[in-house]
C-alpha cells in the first residue's frame, strides 16, 4: 500500500478536504455566534398591513418572546411560529428572517362569530374553535351561539351563512345554530322563534323546509293576532307544527322525519 503513490495521494487529498471542511464549519460556527447576529428586533405586523385589533404587545412579550431561542441563524422558525400561534386571538403566524438580526412575524387574527358549546370557547368566521377573552369578543356586539359534534364546526358555519340568506325574505336572522349528535338542525332566530329543521338528506332538503316556512310566515303572524310564536317544527314533509304562547296551535299532515 505504501508503495502505491496514487492511493497515497488520494488518501492525502481526502484528509486535506476533511480538514478544510472542518475548518470551514468551525469558521461559520464562529461567525454565526458573533454579537451582530443576536436578535435585536422582532417586528410583528398584521396580514396585508391590517392593524392587529386583539393581539397586543404585552401579551406577545409575556407568552411568545420568552420561547424564542437562538440568533439570526440558529432560531428555529417553526418553533417561533408555534410560539406566536399559542398567543390568544392568533389564528396563523408566518415568520421570516431579515438581515442581519431581525425576525418579521406576520399574524392573522381570529374573527369571532360566536360561542361554541357551553364551555366558553369561541367560534371564528372561518369555523375555527379557539380560546380567548369573551369580554373582548363581545366588544363588537352580542355573540351568536353555535353547537355541534366535534369536527362539525366548519359545516355549522357554512350552514349559518345559508340560513341567513334563506331567512332574509322575512327579515329574520339566525342568532343560534345547533347540530345535534343525530345530525338534526335547529335554528333560533333573532325574534325568539326556534325552528326545528331535522336531518338534511341534502342541501335542497333544508332549503325547501325553510322556503315553506318563509312562504306562510306572514299569514301565520296575521292569524295568531299578536301571539308570540315560540317554536315551529318543519320536520313534516307536507306541513308544519307550531307552538305559540305555550300552546300547540297547529299540526299539519305528514309524519315527522
Amino acid at each position: 500500500m505504501w508503495q502505491d503513490v496514487k492511493m497515497l495521494n488520494a488518501t492525502t487529498n481526502a484528509l486535506l478536504a476533511l480538514v478544510a471542511l472542518a475548518l470551514l464549519a468551525s469558521g461559520l460556527w464562529w461567525l454565526a455566534q458573533r454579537p451582530m447576529f443576536t436578535l435585536r428586533t422582532i417586528r410583528v405586523e398584521g396580514v396585508a398591513e391590517e392593524p392587529l385589533r386583539r393581539v397586543n404587545p404585552l401579551t406577545i412579550r409575556a407568552s411568545a418572546v420568552p420561547r424564542i431561542k437562538g440568533n439570526f441563524f440558529t432560531a428555529d422558525l417553526d418553533a417561533v411560529r408555534a410560539a406566536f400561534e399559542s398567543v390568544p386571538w392568533v389564528r396563523k403566524a408566518m415568520v421570516r428572517r431579515e438581515w442581519p438580526n431581525k425576525l418579521i412575524v406576520t399574524l392573522e387574527e381570529h374573527r369571532a362569530l360566536g360561542t361554541w358549546g357551553d364551555d366558553g370557547r369561541l367560534l371564528s368566521v372561518k369555523g375555527d374553535v379557539f380560546t380567548a377573552n369573551l369580554a373582548e369578543a363581545e366588544d363588537d356586539g352580542d355573540l351568536l351561539e353555535f353547537d355541534g359534534p366535534a369536527g362539525s364546526e366548519k359545516e355549522v358555519v357554512a350552514r349559518f351563512d345559508q340560513f341567513r340568506n334563506w331567512f332574509a325574505p322575512i327579515k329574520l336572522e339566525p342568532e343560534s345554530v345547533a347540530l345535534s349528535n343525530r345530525y338534526a338542525w335547529t335554528v333560533k332566530l333573532d325574534n325568539g322563534l326556534t325552528v326545528e329543521l331535522g336531518r338534511a338528506e341534502s342541501d335542497a332538503t333544508l332549503k325547501e323546509r325553510i322556503a315553506r316556512l318563509v312562504s306562510v310566515y306572514p299569514q301565520l303572524v296575521d292569524r295568531l293576532q299578536g301571539k308570540k310564536i315560540e317554536n315551529v317544527d318543519m320536520r313534516y314533509p307536507n306541513g308544519l307544527a307550531l307552538k305559540a304562547d305555550g300552546l300547540v296551535l297547529a299540526a299539519l299532515n305528514g309524519k315527522k322525519k
